[in-house]
C-alpha cells in the first residue's frame, strides 16, 4: 500500500525526485501564454460591457457608502494637491507591483529552483481568477467615474507606462475588480512568507503591500472592495499550488509523457518498441540464443539502473498529476518466453498481437519477449516500452544497452537560443491553429496487423539521392504510392489526401533517453496516382516544413508546457480530442540506428524492425530504421481498413522500378557522354 506523506506547500522536494532543470523560455512563453488570455478578455472590451462597468462602478461605490467604507476621497482629496508626493504615487502605482513580482521570480528561479514549480503556479491561479472576474463582471475605477468627483492624478501625471501616456493607452481600463496591484504585492508577500525569507525582507514586503493599497485608492484607481476581494484568488492561488505539490512518494510524470497515458484510456495501446529477429546459425556456440536466462541478466544489470525501468504510475486522485513511484520489478513477470509457430508470419503475428495488448499498470511498464518458432527454430525479441516512458529515440537508445559492441546514437543539433525559440514557438502555434483536420476513415477495428521489409541501406541511400530527395522523403513517397495502389478506395475516402503526424526528435544533446521529447508536425500525402517520381518531387517540397524549427517547436511547447498549465481533467480531455483519427491518418518516423553490427548475448542479429503504436482511430504507424547496413521496415495497421502486408511488398516493387529508373537514366547517361566523346573523335 502507497501511503502519502504531507509536507509544507513551499517546501524543497525531496532528495530523489529527479528536480529537473527549469527551461527559462518555456517560461516566458508560459506568461505570454498567460498575457494572451488578458488580451483575450481585453478583446470584449464593448460599449455595453463599458456601460455595464460603469454601473458596477458606481454601485460599489453605493455599497461601500452603506457600510461607511468609503475612504477613497478622502486619501485622494489629500494626496491631488501635493505634485510631488502625486507623481511617487503615480510610479508607485505603475511599476513597483511588477517589478516586486519579477525580483521574486528570477530570485526563486537563480537561488531555490525547487520552489519554483508551486510558485508559479499560484501565481498563475490568482490571475487566471483575476481574468475571470474582469470578463464576468468588468468594474470602471473611480476616476472614470465623473459624477463621483474623483482626481486621475496617473493621466494628469502624464505617468509613462501608465494611463498617462500612450504606450498603454489601449489596455483594459475596466478591470478594476478586483485589483491585480494589490494581488501582486500581496502575493509576493505570501510567497516570501511560506517560503521562510528572512524577517526584514518580509517586513519590507508588508508595508508595500499597504503602500500599494493606499496608492491604488489615492490615484483613484481603485476601490477599497477592489484591494479586499483580491485576497481571494491570493488565498485560493496558493491553496491550489499547494495541493498540486504536496509531497506525494515519486515523481510527477511530465504533461508530455502523460498524455499518452491518457490516450491510451481511449482503448488504443500506446507503446512503442522494437522487433528482433536473430540469425537462424546452426552452431552449438550460438544455437538458441538469447536465452531467456541471459536475457534476464541483461535487463537486472542494464534496464534496471534507469529508474524508469523500476517506477511504476500512480494516480493520486482523478483532480491529481500521475506520479512515478518506486516498486519491486519481478523479472519473471516482465522478460518471458514463449513458442509460436508459422514461421515469419507467426512471428509477426506475435508482434501484432502484442501491439495491441495494453502493457499492465500495475508494474513498471515495459517487457521483453522471446519468441521461437517451433518450425524453423528462429529466434526473434520483442522489446516494449510504454510511450510515457521514452519516445522512439530514447527506446533505441535504452535497447542499444542490451547488444555487444556497446554503441551510442550520435547528438542531435545543438539547441537554439532562448529568444530565437521563444519567437519560432510564436510563429509555430499560429502554424499549428490553422494547419486543419483529415477526413475521417471510418471506425476500424481493435485489431492490429503488423509487417515487416528488409531493405540495403546504401541502395535506399542511392535510391533518395539519385532522385534528389531524403530519405524521409522516400519513405513517405513509396508508403504513399503503395496505398494508393494497393487500397484505391482509402485514397476515395480521404479524397487523395493522407494526413500522416511526422516525429521531430528536440531532445537536446546529450540528455537523458527518459520520457519524450519529440514533436509532431502534420503532412499531406497526395493519394492521386501520380508517377512516383513526380509524387517524390511534390513530396521533397512538401516536406520543406519539416526543416523549419516552427511548428516543431510549437508542438513542444504545447506538450511539454502549455497542458502543464491544464487541470488533469483538461489534459485528459485535450490529449483523447486531438490525437488520433479527426487530424491525421497514421504515424511516420524515419529514425536513426547503429551503425555496426550488433549481438545480444552472443547472438547476431538479421533484422530489426521498429514497433509504432497507432493512433485512435488512425489506421497506420511506420517506422523505418537503419541497422547497420540494413533498413528496416516496421508497419502496424488496422486490419480493418488496411492490408500490412500487400503494402509492404508494394513499397518492395515500388522501390525496384525506382532503381530500375535511376539505372535506365544512368545508362542514358553514360550513352549520351560515350556519344559526345564519338563526336569529338
Amino acid at each position: 500500500m502507497t501511503r502519502v506523506h504531507g509536507g509544507p506547500a513551499f517546501a524543497a522536494e525531496p532528495a530523489g525526485t529527479g528536480q529537473r532543470r527549469i527551461v527559462v523560455w518555456r517560461q516566458i512563453a508560459a506568461g505570454l501564454a498567460l498575457f494572451g488570455v488578458y488580451l483575450l478578455v481585453d478583446g470584449l472590451d464593448a460599449s455595453a460591457r463599458r456601460a455595464a462597468a460603469r454601473t458596477h462602478g458606481r454601485d460599489l461605490f453605493s455599497f461601500e457608502q452603506h457600510l461607511h467604507l468609503d475612504i477613497e476621497h478622502t486619501l485622494n482629496d489629500w494626496l491631488a494637491p501635493h505634485h510631488t508626493l502625486s507623481v511617487l504615487a503615480n510610479y508607485e502605482y505603475a511599476y513597483t507591483y511588477v517589478l516586486s513580482a519579477l525580483a521574486l521570480m528570477v530570485w526563486v528561479i537563480v537561488r531555490r529552483p525547487d520552489l519554483w514549480s508551486p510558485a508559479r503556479d499560484s501565481f498563475v491561479v490568482l490571475n487566471l481568477l483575476a481574468f475571470a472576474c474582469f470578463a464576468l463582471y468588468p468594474v470602471a475605477p473611480p476616476r472614470m467615474l465623473p459624477e463621483l468627483g474623483f482626481v486621475d492624478t496617473v493621466t494628469r501625471g502624464g505617468t509613462v507606462g501608465s494611463w498617462g501616456s500612450g504606450l498603454v493607452d489601449a489596455a483594459n481600463q475596466i478591470a478594476a475588480m478586483p485589483s491585480l496591484h494589490v494581488g501582486w504585492a500581496l502575493w509576493v508577500s505570501v510567497v516570501l512568507g511560506r517560503i521562510s525569507a528572512r524577517r526584514s525582507i518580509q517586513v519590507l514586503s508588508a508595508v508595500h503591500v499597504l503602500l500599494t493599497l493606499f496608492v491604488v485608492m489615492a490615484t483613484a484607481n481603485h476601490y477599497l472592495l477592489d484591494g479586499v476581494v483580491v485576497v481571494l484568488p491570493v488565498v485560493v492561488g496558493v491553496r491550489v499550488a499547494s495541493w498540486i505539490h504536496h509531497h506525494l512518494p515519486g515523481e510527477q510524470v511530465m504533461s508530455s509523457d502523460a498524455f499518452f497515458v491518457h490516450v491510451e484510456a481511449t482503448g488504443a495501446a500506446q507503446h512503442v518498441g522494437g522487433f528482433v529477429v536473430f540469425d537462424p546459425v546452426d552452431d552449438a556456440v550460438t544455437s538458441g540464443r538469447p536465452t531467456l536466462a541471459e536475457l534476464r541478466e541483461l535487463a537486472r544489470t542494464e534496464l534496471l539502473p534507469p529508474r524508469r525501468f523500476r517506477q511504476r504510475q500512480w494516480a493520486p486522485s482523478r483532480w491529481r498529476r500521475l506520479r512515478w513511484v518506486e516498486t519491486e520489478v519481478d523479472l519473471d513477470e516482465h522478460v518471458t518466453e514463449e513458442v509460436t509457430e508459422g514461421g515469419p508470419a507467426g512471428l509477426r503475428a506475435r508482434v501484432a498481437e502484442y501491439a495491441a495488448r495494453p502493457l499492465p499498470v500495475d508494474r513498471p511498464r515495459w517487457r521483453m519477449v522471446i519468441v521461437r518458432d517451433a518450425e524453423t527454430g528462429r529466434s526473434a525479441l520483442l522489446f516494449l516500452l510504454h510511450h510515457s516512458m521514452a519516445d522512439g529515440i530514447g527506446t533505441i537508445i535504452h535497447s542499444l544497452s542490451l547488444f555487444r559492441p556497446r554503441t551510442t546514437l550520435g547528438d542531435g543539433e545543438p539547441s537554439p537560443g532562448a529568444l530565437r525559440v521563444a519567437l519560432a514557438a510564436t510563429v509555430g502555434l499560429a502554424q499549428l491553429a490553422t494547419d486543419g483536420t483529415a477526413r475521417r476513415v471510418g471506425e476500424g477495428g481493435s485489431g492490429r496487423a503488423y509487417a515487416t521489409l528488409d531493405q540495403d541501406l546504401a541502395a535506399v541511400r542511392r535510391l533518395a539521392r539519385d532522385h534528389g530527395v531524403r530519405m524521409t522523403d522516400l519513405v513517405l513517397g513509396l508508403l504513399a504510392a503503395a496505398i494508393s495502389r494497393v487500397h484505391p478506395e482509402l485514397a476515395v475516402a480521404v479524397r487523395e489526401r493522407l494526413r500522416v503526424a511526422v516525429p521531430l526528435m528536440v531532445r537536446a544533446p546529450g540528455a537523458a533517453p527518459e520520457g519524450n521529447a519529440t514533436a509532431a508536425v502534420m503532412l499531406d500525402l497526395p493519394l492521386d496516382g501520380r508517377p512516383l517520381p513526380e509524387l517524390l518531387t511534390e513530396i521533397g517540397r512538401r516536406t520543406r516544413k519539416l526543416r523549419t524549427p516552427t511548428r516543431a517547436l510549437a508542438s513542444r511547447f504545447v506538450m511539454a508546457t502549455g497542458l502543464r498549465l491544464l487541470p488533469e481533467p483538461a489534459a485528459r480531455w485535450f490529449a483523447r480530442t486531438v490525437y488520433g483519427g479527426r487530424f491525421f491518418h497514421g504515424i511516420v518516423s524515419n529514425l536513426p540506428g547503429p551503425t555496426p553490427t550488433l549481438t545480444m548475448a552472443g547472438a547476431p542479429t538479421e533484422g530489426v524492425y521498429p514497433i509504432l503504436p497507432l493512433a485512435p482511430a488512425a489506421p497506420l504507424a511506420l517506422g523505418a530504421m537503419s541497422w547497420g547496413g540494413s533498413f528496416g521496415w516496421g508497419l502496424a495497421v488496422d486490419p480493418a481498413v488496411l492490408d500490412a502486408d500487400r503494402i509492404v511488398a508494394e513499397v518492395g516493387r515500388l522501390a525496384a522500378e525506382l532503381a530500375e529508373l535511376a539505372d535506365m537514366a544512368e545508362g542514358d547517361g553514360d550513352a549520351e557522354r560515350a556519344g559526345s566523346q564519338s563526336s569529338s573523335l
